[in-house]
């Protein structure tokens, strides 16, 4: 199953550290069947690292990852120093993007999502376990079974968010 494999968590440090603290906390809840090797486990940052010194750690999370999340936020388009960046790597390493719709919405958010996936082969999720599990779960072999003939958002329909319940 793809969420065995590293997993890069993407998000807006300042606003949206909320929502990557539940999936922290999903992943060690007995109760909550969600899993996933965490790529930022690694040597932690402080907040008096350079840029350049930030950008070359992060790097060094992005060398095992498998896929990639993105946490999406208010903000999230909005930020280029870091989330922008990031999103060029995993790109540019063709990670499978998984998008997470902080405000609840399944589908692309035009409004909130970052510029850069709005073409992009990337599949759109609200925030909640069941739907995130099953994205990291599927996602990763769809996307690289993909022609270039398949469209960009993509997203689960109404069925499968009610065969997980949700």
């Amino acid at each position: 199953m793809s969420y065995r494999n590293k997993t890069y968590v993407i998000f807006d440090g300042d606003n949206d550290m909320w929502a990557y603290a539940y999936m922290k906390g999903w992943k060690v809840n007995e109760r909550v069947d969600f899993d996933f090797h965490d790529a930022h486990d690694l040597r932690p940052l402080t907040d008096r690292a350079s840029k350049e010194t930030v950008r070359s750690r992060l790097r060094l999370r992005f060398a095992n990852a498998k896929q990639a999340i993105v946490l999406i936020g208010e903000h999230t388009r909005y930020l280029y120093k870091f989330v922008r960046w990031e999103l060029e790597v995993a790109q540019e390493l063709d990670l499978p993007i998984v998008a997470v719709n902080l405000n609840g919405s399944r589908l692309f958010d035009p409004d909130r999502c970052p510029p850069m996936l709005r073409d992009k082969f990337v599949v759109h999720v609200s925030f909640n376990v069941g739907i995130i599990r099953h994205a990291l779960d599927n996602f990763p072999a769809e996307y690289f079974r993909r022609l270039p003939t398949d469209g960009v958002n993509r997203h689960y329909g109404v069925s499968t968010y009610e065969e997980l319940g949700l």
